[in-house]
Formats: structure tokens, sequence, C-alpha cells
């Protein structure tokens, strides 16, 4: 009897403007806290330099590029051995290029060790 009684107190508790004020607050700061820890973390890896970022900006490119250019090839050949009225080199270069971004975003979140 005294669990329900119990159970039933918390049911009826209403919370003041000031309870969610200090709730937001320490929401705000858990999120700076983290924040903060990321920008210390990045300072302390030194292997991120000009040359890095140029790296992964050629990596980024031809983890597209190639897939792009690879179903493009692909729809050419299978253009010229059985033409039909679609254009399979059109099929097949849009669809390796949504597979090359789709390769690179993923690619660059793991790279990133983004903390979500």
């Amino acid at each position: 009897m005294s669990n329900e009684r119990h159970d039933n107190e918390w049911d009826q508790t209403e919370f003041t403007s000031d309870d969610l004020h200090l709730q937001d607050q320490e929401e705000i700061q858990r999120r700076i806290a983290a924040q903060e820890r990321r920008k210390l973390r990045a300072k302390e890896e030194k292997h991120h330099t000009v040359w890095f970022g140029l790296g992964m900006f050629g990596l980024v490119g031809w983890s597209v590029a190639i897939p792009a250019v690879a179903g493009a090839a692909l729809g050419v050949w299978i253009d010229s051995r059985w033409p039909s009225r679609f254009s399979w080199s059109l099929m097949l270069l849009v669809g390796g290029l949504a597979l090359g971004c789709i390769n690179a975003w993923k690619w660059l979140h793991r790279e990133g060790n983004v903390d979500r």
C-alpha cells in the first residue's frame, strides 16, 4: 500500500519553472563540457596538418571519382554491345556517383570520430 501511495505522489508531482531551468542548465553544461573535450583532443592531435587536409581532400575526390568513371565506362560498354532506348552510361554514371558519395561520407564519418 505504501508503494502505491509513493508512486501516486510521483505522478502528481509537478515541476516548477525553477526545476526545469536547472535541468536546462545541466544539459547546457554537459554540452559545453563535451565541446571543450573535443577541442582539447583536437589540439593534442598533431597529425592534422595542412598536408593531412589536402590528403583527405584528395582521398574524398578519388573515392567519388573512381566509382563514377567506372560506372560510366561500364555503361558505355553495355550501350555499345546491346543498344536500347535507355542510356546505361547515364544510369551507371549516376549510380557510381551515388555510391562514391556514400562511400566518402562513411569514410569521413568514421575518420572524424563523430560522437553522437
